[in-house]
């Protein structure tokens, strides 16, 4: 059995049992096999209170390497926080300049435009129904090609005085 292990045997159970009969010694030989087991488990308890305590997974060096790492990690969030905000900032300015660039160069070729006479002299009949001398304008409402346009036009497009009559106006009409 292996509980007898590193425990003497007796010599022969025979012997010991020699004047015992047929059924007593079987008897006696269970017996003994009862024993021997319970002094095994015995034995095994005994070994198990006497052990070392385990030792933990956590030793010192691992402690220490954790302690490591969560102070790199909480010494390098803000500055890599910080680093993403510029880098987001650094696009946004990016963006705008070349936004800016492209209005500068809308501006320029306006710029180029009003310095051409045909144009200048274009935008004031359109905008300022100028006349060449020794013409004659005639302003239609209701029947010209900028008709829609004015017909179209809401409160923010057209000058404050045109508002202020029409509010007026609106105001006359709704008192009783």
């Amino acid at each position: 059995m292996p509980a007898d292990r590193g425990r003497e045997r007796p010599a022969d159970t025979r012997t010991r049992f020699a004047g015992l009969s047929g059924s007593a010694t079987a008897t006696a030989t269970r017996l003994r096999a009862l024993g021997e087991e319970a002094a095994a488990r015995v034995y095994r308890a005994q070994n198990r209170r006497l052990r070392a305590p385990r030792r933990s997974r956590l030793t010192g060096r691992a402690a220490l390497l954790a302690l490591v790492v969560c102070s790199l990690v909480v010494a390098l969030a803000y500055p890599m926080r910080e680093w993403v905000s510029q880098r987001a900032e650094i696009n946004d300015q990016r963006r705008q300049a070349a936004e800016a660039r492209e209005r500068v160069r809308e501006l320029r070729d306006e710029k180029a435009r009003w310095r051409d006479p045909a144009y200048v002299e274009q935008q004031a009949r359109r905008h300022l129904h100028y006349l060449r001398p020794g013409e004659t304008g005639y302003i239609m409402e209701g029947g010209s090609t900028d008709a829609p346009r004015d017909r179209d036009r809401g409160a923010s497009n057209r000058a404050w005085y045109e508002n202020l009559w029409d509010g007026l106006d609106a105001a006359d009409q709704r008192r009783p």
